[in-house]
């Protein structure tokens, strides 16, 4: 049996984790939409990943794909090409498109929550016809510029600058950890105009003086695309500006969409390096018997199970708050702070249950785990959340 039947094989056998029966408190339409991404996951990604991933490659035809298949945009209205699914449909999509491959939940949940959420939200009804059912096909790819060379978890502090020059903004600067920003035809970019105030603005490729170099060398996140965006006087349109926000809340209004997809996709990671595990520890025989017998080994999937069930609860709980909107910004925090760090640590635990065999790419645990060292640092890296969650309790900030 060749490596790619055998990773079709594990895959098509995987048995979800749902200790507590979660799938009670979701709709048949729930189960739909996960049912049906979990099988595009089946078929298009899992059995591509490994080489995807060792060979640095991004495949653009899965823009294509994801589009078709509705990840993209499926809280946006339907008028604008979107699916106009609830909160918790979305995160279910995030889950399983990650258990596939971290890289990929990034194209999708970048396109979704800090492309197509701010245009939705932020945008003029021009913007929203002309970009969203675009974005929502996978015709056109796009990207989010707030992070700069000098500023990462201080956004505030940067120094990209729009001038107002009368009939377009003079924009100067440079970002950097970009994904998707390579081949993205869009990019929404916050910078700060005379009177040093956030805006943000769709920038178009085909803009003089705008340019995506690609970020070489990455360990994490290989089958994803990373950049930077330079802009080196650039003339936008003033119909390119979003009219309808301005301030660090603009951006960080998109940053809790991004994370709290981020908590439901980490749990689609877990699960997947616990079915690896727990099938691997059944077959694997030492001492005339199946390691899945002995104590430790017992113990360490147990405590697996466990803290997948615990960060179901929790971002079934962030779903429906989300879904009311009486969600908080420290909330989202605490997931994505928790279920990344738990979906890392269950990756560890499952390449050591394999042994030598969990560092080749016959398993996904070593590719789920150089991920996620990238998932856990951006969007908020986990001891910023820490400190998000500090002001929460104390109402003093640690951070200004």
């Amino acid at each position: 049996m060749n490596k790619i039947s055998k990773k079709i094989n594990r895959n098509l056998v995987f048995k979800p984790v749902d200790f507590y029966k979660i799938d009670s408190l979701l709709t048949e339409e729930h189960k739909l939409i996960r049912n049906s991404i979990r099988d595009f996951v089946n078929l298009e990604i899992i059995p591509n990943i490994e080489t995807w991933y060792e060979e640095n490659h991004f495949p653009m035809e899965i823009v294509k794909k994801m589009g078709n298949i509705g990840a993209f945009g499926p809280t946006v209205a339907k008028k604008y090409g979107g699916g106009g699914l609830d909160y918790i449909s979305y995160g279910l999509i995030m889950q399983e498109i990650e258990r596939g491959d971290s890289g990929m939940r990034s194209t999708a949940s970048v396109q979704t929550s800090l492309v197509m959420f701010p245009i939705e939200e932020y945008g003029s009804e021009e913007q929203k016809k002309k970009f969203l059912p675009k974005l929502a096909s996978g015709e056109i790819l796009g990207c989010f510029g707030l992070t700069e060379p000098d500023h990462g978890s201080n956004p505030g502090g940067m120094i990209t600058k729009i001038e107002d020059k009368g009939e377009y903004y003079l924009l100067n600067g440079s970002k950097m950890w970009i994904s998707n920003s390579p081949k993205a035809d869009i990019a929404i970019v916050w910078a700060k105009d005379e009177n040093k105030r956030i805006k943000g603005l769709i920038v178009e490729r085909e803009m003089e003086g705008f340019s995506t170099p690609k970020t070489k060398g990455k360990w994490s996140l290989r089958s994803s695309l990373t950049g930077e965006l330079v802009f080196d006087n650039v003339k936008v349109p003033k119909e390119n500006l979003l009219p309808n926000k301005d301030g660090l809340g603009g951006p960080l209004g998109c940053l809790d969409k991004a994370r709290y997809g981020i908590s439901w996709g980490a749990i689609g990671v877990a699960m997947d390096c616990f079915h690896a595990a727990k099938k691997y520890s059944l077959e694997r025989k030492q001492f005339n018997k199946p390691i899945g017998s002995f104590q430790l080994i017992q113990k360490k999937l147990s405590e697996m199970l466990t803290e997948i069930t615990k960060a179901q609860l929790l971002c079934w709980r962030l779903g429906t708050l989300m879904n009311e909107g009486k969600v908080s910004s420290a909330q989202i925090s605490l997931a994505k702070r928790n279920n990344v760090e738990i979906a890392l640590k269950i990756a560890r635990e499952a390449r050591q249950i394999h042994g030598a065999m969990g560092i080749t790419n016959d398993y996904p645990m070593m590719r789920h785990m150089m991920n996620l060292e990238s998932v856990i640092t951006y969007e908020g890296t986990h001891e910023m959340h820490l400190l998000i969650l500090g002001n929460e309790i104390t109402g003093i900030s640690a951070f200004n």
